[in-house]
């Protein structure tokens, strides 16, 4: 019996002190939490009460150099419902349907799904929403939104590009600029109970958004108006697949205008052609990105004739030829085992380098070509940045697509010296040829100039890299004076305009391959000759019936600096009072 008691009772003790130990653990535990651990436990509990929603930032506008606005935003609305807030989610179903126009299956789902919130609609009419609003229905949220919006719908469109739903900028100055442009979105923090209904007399936290930055460009929407207008009649006229015009400031590298004819629409940029839409959706989206695609910097063609600039720049800067010295062309140069043609089938005859310049006569350009060797052409095409990028702002430049030294023999070199069997993009070629005329100074095509934050207090003035030295000077001038005689009494003459000295370079390269007879038309002119404030270029991609550069592109030039170069206030220069710019 003693025995027994005495277990007995060392059981009641072992449990005791283990009630004891449990106790000052739970004891310990429920300390750690409430000290120790209190923050954080306290952040938890404020975040399972705190209902949050976004209040979206204002998108940075796009002004051009006059201030005028070409992208903008809209107010939208997104609808939404909160699960726990829902008092009638028959009529909330039903009114939703009605005033979104969605089906009641595709309402149903989300309005019956457990979750502290589901998005109905975004990017809903101002007037749309409002009228929700006024219904006062429980769990249902009208939150403002902003929709990106194009008032000149579809002017610059790849240059300018266009913003996905979330409003994010998905190609051009739209999302190379995106962390200038994107703004910082805003929250209201609400509390709610335990079931999640949001408590009426709770205070509400609201963090303001900050709209993003003003972006001004250098575009100017008259000049690229007048532009587009040019390129739309050429191509319509001559039954052309594309055109393409750019528009620069030699000296500086400002882009007064980029067009890609056909254009889009900026505020449906996804809307294809009903007789497109039939196909799968990778070829849909093939044809999209066509549609969006800016040749003038993303696609290489070959330059043709226009690329004799290069040529002759570098021939004169080497000092292998000059104005004066003579050549002989019978219609064709044997290179190796090649025999190539000029454009004239009876050959130009006796010649002098610039009269072969003006009547873009490939012979001579090939002798000029052989005269530098491999070498040394290839030190001009590095000297003059032929084998980079420009470095313009805007996503996807492509780069040149050139031989490599080791593989240039010499009927490499003839072809290359006239424009032919290499490609280049046409901003690459606008701006090697600007850094010629422009005293010899290789500068950055672009299009921004500044950004502004909202209030005016934060300016970010854009600059771009100059690399000085590309010529010389004499050979600069030169190049003027002999590029204006191509344009005065040469192949580009139909590029005249009254009161004016324009030079520039013609061009007519065939499509690869040579079978199918295509060709790209082209002309880069710049005024005045003398001392260029403008340059621009011409491509005509693949004109029906009269090909020529010196026929159908030239003239489309002349037509535009004929406008525009006293819009932009450049003084004219009366022929009977030129000076003979010849060194």
């Amino acid at each position: 019996m003693h025995s027994f008691l005495t277990h007995h009772r060392r059981k009641i003790l072992v449990l005791t002190i283990s009630v004891f130990v449990l106790i000052l653990g739970l004891i310990g535990q429920l300390g750690y939490l409430m000290i120790v651990r209190s923050e954080y436990y306290s952040e938890l509990a404020d975040e399972l009460h705190e209902r949050e929603r976004t209040i979206k930032a204002a998108r940075g506008e796009i002004v051009d150099r006059n201030g005028k606005v070409i992208a903008t935003n809209r107010t939208v609305c997104t609808v939404s419902v909160i699960y726990n807030q829902m008092k009638d989610r028959e009529r909330i179903i039903e009114i939703l349907c009605k005033e979104l126009g969605l089906q009641e299956a595709e309402v149903r789902k989300k309005v019956e799904k457990r979750s502290s919130r589901e998005i109905i609609k975004t990017n809903v009419d101002k007037a749309d929403g409002d009228r929700i609003r006024k219904y006062g229905l429980a769990g249902v949220k009208v939150d403002e939104d902003y929709k990106r919006y194009y008032p000149y719908q579809s002017l610059a469109s790849k240059v300018l590009g266009f913003t996905g739903a979330d409003n994010q900028g998905i190609i051009g100055l739209e999302v190379q600029y995106e962390s200038y442009l994107k703004g910082r979105d805003g929250v209201i923090l609400t509390l709610a109970d335990a079931k999640g209904v949001e408590l009426e007399n709770a205070a509400e936290d609201r963090v303001e958004p900050i709209a993003g930055d003003t972006l001004t460009i250098s575009l100017d929407v008259n000049i690229q108006k007048y532009a587009e207008q040019a390129a739309y009649q050429v191509m319509e006229k001559k039954g052309a697949r594309a055109v393409s015009i750019v528009i620069m400031n030699p000296q500086n590298g400002e882009i007064y205008a980029m067009v890609n004819a056909p254009e889009f629409d900026l505020n449906h940029p996804f809307a294809l052609d009903s007789e497109m839409v039939s196909g799968s959706a990778e070829e849909k989206q093939d044809l999209l990105n066509q549609m969006w695609r800016n040749r003038c910097i993303n696609d290489t063609y070959e330059p043709g004739s226009t690329f004799k600039i290069i040529t002759a720049a570098a021939g004169l800067e080497a000092g292998v030829v000059s104005l004066t010295d003579s050549f002989s062309c019978p219609g064709f140069r044997i290179v190796e085992d090649r025999r190539i043609r000029c454009h004239k089938v009876g050959g130009h005859g006796s010649e002098s380098f610039l009269q072969g310049a003006m009547n873009s006569c490939n012979p001579v350009f090939i002798d000029v070509g052989q005269r530098l060797g491999v070498d040394a052409f290839y030190h001009y095409f590095e000297q003059f940045g032929l084998l980079g990028k420009t470095g313009i702002d805007l996503p996807g430049e492509a780069a040149t697509i050139m031989h490599k030294k080791e593989n240039m023999g010499l009927v490499e070199l003839a072809t290359v010296s006239f424009g032919q069997s290499f490609q280049i993009t046409p901003i690459q070629l606008l701006t090697t040829a600007s850094s010629i005329i422009n005293g010899g100074t290789r500068i950055t095509p672009h299009f921004a100039v500044k950004a502004e934050s909202r209030d005016g207090t934060e300016i970010r003035e854009f600059t771009y890299s100059v690399r000085e030295g590309v010529v010389s000077g004499q050979t600069s001038e030169t190049m003027c004076y002999m590029l204006g005689q191509v344009v005065a009494e040469g192949s580009g003459n139909k590029a005249r305009v009254e009161g004016y000295s324009v030079g520039g370079k013609t061009a007519t390269s065939e499509k690869l391959p040579r079978s199918r007879k295509k060709y790209i038309s082209s002309f880069l002119g710049f005024a005045p000759a003398e001392d260029p404030e403008v340059i621009a270029l011409i491509t005509i991609d693949e004109p029906v019936g009269i090909y020529y550069g010196g026929t159908i592109a030239a003239p489309v030039i002349g037509d535009i600096f004929e406008m525009i170069l006293p819009y932009l206030k450049i003084e004219g220069n009366p022929p009977e009072n030129q000076v003979d710019m010849h060194p």
